[in-house]
């Protein structure tokens, strides 16, 4: 299946080998999500979920920015601040909203995802960011949670991701505060992974991407969800589920017996996921 820029309107699906690029591409309005966009990209994750050539994704944003969050102004269906108007049951009970829906479609691609952040990541596209595996960045990075200056507390997943990425304290620094971090500090506090230049960052992180393609496809899934589930688990419950992720990860015999000949015989491997 192919992509391109004319399937969508608010962003790029492009394929680099089992790489897959997301770019979110409303430059003029710093890629702020709207209406469009959300269900845009929700069918672009689901793409890349479904179709086994690809084995990473890597989400960046056109322009200066990476992502302004929530577009509360702009033109072409903003997303309001004010409550909706309730017209079927399923908005009626729902409990998440928007924001909780985009936090769980990030969370529920078990592939690897690899944030490049071009620019200011801000409010819902801070939580964006947080919510890819690893994050590699320009030196225009900048991230800034911004949602007590809009006189709201973290949504989008942000409570959930920042914590566990930078610990308690740094992460109500940034929260209370607001304050702005730039891509220096962002690595030193782990909200980037690596730095690299403007010029090569998407390149960079499709290089990123390839040192895990590169290994079994069915097992790099399975250690995404091992690894998410133990977040949370006790140890008991944590060697459990990797005992469970082992099982799975051998379903692929190709794969098995090519990861014990090729290092038998000292050449990289070819791995299909069968």
């Amino acid at each position: 299946m192919a992509y391109d820029a004319s399937d969508y309107e608010t962003i790029t699906l492009e394929r680099r080998g089992h790489v897959g690029v997301l770019t979110l591409n409303r430059p003029d309005r710093l890629n702020a999500i709207n209406r469009v966009m959300m269900g845009e990209v929700a069918a672009a994750v689901a793409a890349v979920k479904a179709d086994d050539e690809f084995r990473a994704l890597v989400v960046t944003g056109a322009g200066k920015g990476f992502c302004a969050g929530a577009d509360l102004l702009g033109a072409g269906q903003p997303i309001s601040g004010a409550a909706p108007e309730l017209k079927e049951q399923f908005d009626r009970i729902d409990e998440m909203g928007w924001v909780g829906r985009w936090a769980m479609m990030w969370s529920g691609l078990d592939k690897p995802t690899i944030g490049a952040i071009n620019g200011v990541a801000a409010g819902a596209g801070m939580s964006t960011a947080l919510a890819c595996d690893v994050r590699i960045g320009s030196e225009a990075a900048r991230f800034k949670s911004v949602f007590i200056e809009r006189s709201l507390s973290p949504d989008s997943g942000l409570s959930f991701f920042l914590p566990r990425i930078v610990g308690y304290a740094a992460a109500a620094d940034l929260i209370f505060t607001s304050r702005a971090v730039g891509a220096e500090e962002a690595r030193t506090l782990g909200l980037l992974n690596r730095l690299v230049g403007a010029d090569e960052l998407v390149d960079a992180a499709v290089d990123y991407a390839n040192e895990m393609t590169r290994w079994p496809p069915v097992a790099l899934r399975v250690s995404k969800r091992v690894l998410q589930h133990n977040t949370e688990a006790t140890l008991e419950e944590a060697l459990r589920y990797e005992s469970a992720g082992l099982y799975y990860a051998r379903r692929a015999p190709n794969d098995v017996k090519e990861s014990r000949d090729s290092f038998i015989e000292k050449r990289p491997g070819v791995y299909t996921g069968a």
